[in-house]
């Protein structure tokens, strides 16, 4: 096979199933057609097989703070990946499980007629979880691509300490991955003659005007409001991606940094979602910016150095919600420091609330209840403030990782591990010594009022907030 190799590691040792009916492809965390390698993967297996290919994809109601926010996103692209994936001539099964009643083997029982089992290489949240139990419960190959990052993950045999160190490696590496995925559709038509018996009834219709009454029968936190501003699915994706070019890419250099400007591409839940990849996304940066004489340096640093390195970090460290992970020096320093009089504190209901002094920390956290995301440069500040005002360094990691897991569109993500950990030093340097963070970098009201337009962002998301709680 050609080099989509590189991407693939096989996760068990079993052979081909030889009188399988079908390869199977598991959607754990690409939900697209177009530049997935996974996908691609598995068209090859089938074609290689002379079988067809059957793609499915699940949602279950009980993934950690399941709620109708990230229910609702994930169900909003479900009708445009089946029309692809059937106009390709694929088959495609979504099954939602609404409460913990419901079965929960369609993949094993998917299985028990496939040739081989193809799913996603996603260093982060329940596919980690599931790409280390699934395999040896399955009787065929158990294949893990990389269809996330643009130079394979696997290219990379160890844990990168910060973007300097794994900046020339993929400058180096560039040329041969940053081009269009080309394949073609299966040679062999879908038939659902050929599901297992029993497996169809399990089979969820999901239509747009029907997404709120199936998210209403699940088994989740109702609680949550759906994102003011995100719908999901890679046409939505597309449309954003198409303004960040038209209006944004010529002012991201000088405007991404503030966050009233609203310069950056808002892609970030699309892109943990899988609904559009980093590959197109490049390449369509790359393309406008040529066409129009611009310079795009900064957003593909961010999009391919920076987003790599985090999930080059999520690979090399699977356990990274502890303050364990971080570098040495960081250690010693909160150590040092861990005894520190906070000047006040907060409850987790508070941050939650956004009920704190800080006019502008609020600011950021109602963004997060409202949109389900907050602007990167304002999230270092989130995050900094959050350590300063816990009564442990230890606490306030967990109360970033636990709002994160509610209310963000780009959470579960290796890009939220790492910002989140960027905080408390990681991929970052010493600097001057001060009270509660040592040597970790620290940001103020003053500073970020000096470098961005906190009263127009306030403005911006001064939302009433009886109705988010």
């Amino acid at each position: 096979m050609n080099d989509l190799s590189t991407r693939v590691r096989t996760l068990n040792n079993h052979p081909p199933r030889s009188n399988g009916a079908y390869v199977l492809y598991w959607v754990q965390a690409n939900r697209r057609v177009d530049s997935n390698h996974a996908l691609a993967w598995a068209i090859e297996l089938a074609n290689l097989n002379r079988v067809p290919l059957l793609v499915y994809e699940g949602l279950t109601c009980s993934y950690p703070d399941a709620n109708d926010r990230l229910h609702t996103f994930v169900l909003e692209g479900v009708p445009e990946f089946e029309a692809d994936l059937k106009r390709a001539g694929i088959g495609y099964l979504f099954y939602l499980r609404r409460t913990p009643a419901d079965a929960n083997n369609l993949v094993y029982r998917l299985a028990e007629k496939a040739v081989a089992l193809v799913t996603d290489d996603f260093p982060a949240f329940n596919v980690v979880v599931h790409n280390g139990q699934v395999p040896a419960r399955v009787e065929i190959p158990y294949y893990a691509v990389d269809s996330s990052c643009i130079v394979p993950m696997n290219v990379h045999e160890k844990r990168a300490w910060a973007a300097y160190t794994i900046r020339p490696k993929i400058t180096r590496e560039l040329p041969q991955w940053l081009k269009p995925l080309l394949f073609s559709p299966p040679a062999k038509t879908w038939d659902d003659a050929l599901l297992p018996g029993g497996v169809a009834e399990f089979r969820t219709t999901v239509r747009r005007e029907r997404i709120a009454e199936l998210v209403a029968s699940c088994t989740i936190n109702h609680e949550i409001p759906l994102s003011k501003s995100y719908r999901g699915g890679s046409t939505e994706a597309r449309l954003r991606l198409e303004d960040f070019l038209a209006s944004r890419l010529s002012r991201y250099s000088q405007e991404s940094g503030k966050p009233s400007k609203k310069a950056t591409s808002e892609l970030s839940p699309y892109l943990h979602f899988g609904q559009i990849s980093a590959l197109e996304v490049a390449l369509a940066v790359r393309r406008y910016a040529a066409e129009h004489k611009l310079i795009a340096d900064e957003f593909l640093e961010e999009l391919i150095v920076r987003r790599e390195l985090a999930f080059n970090f999520s690979r090399w460290t699977p356990e990274n919600e502890t303050l364990r992970v971080l570098p040495d020096w960081c250690l010693k320093t909160i150590a040092k420091h861990a005894d520190d009089p906070r000047p006040v504190t907060y409850t987790f209901e508070q941050f939650r609330d956004a009920q704190t002094h800080d006019p502008l920390w609020n600011a950021t956290q109602l963004e997060m209840l409202t949109e389900g995301k907050i602007h990167g440069y304002y999230r270092m500040y989130w995050g900094k403030k959050i350590m300063e005002w816990s009564p442990t360094l230890d606490e306030a990691l967990r109360t970033m990782f636990r709002l994160h897991s509610i209310y963000a569109l780009d959470g579960r993500d290796p890009n939220t591990a790492t910002g989140i950990l960027w905080c408390f030093g990681l991929h970052d340097r010493p600097w001057t010594e001060r009270p509660i963070f040592g040597q970790l970098r620290y940001m103020s009201y003053d500073g970020m009022k000096r470098k961005t337009d906190i009263e127009a962002y306030i403005r911006q998301n001064n939302s009433p907030q009886g109705s988010l709680l």
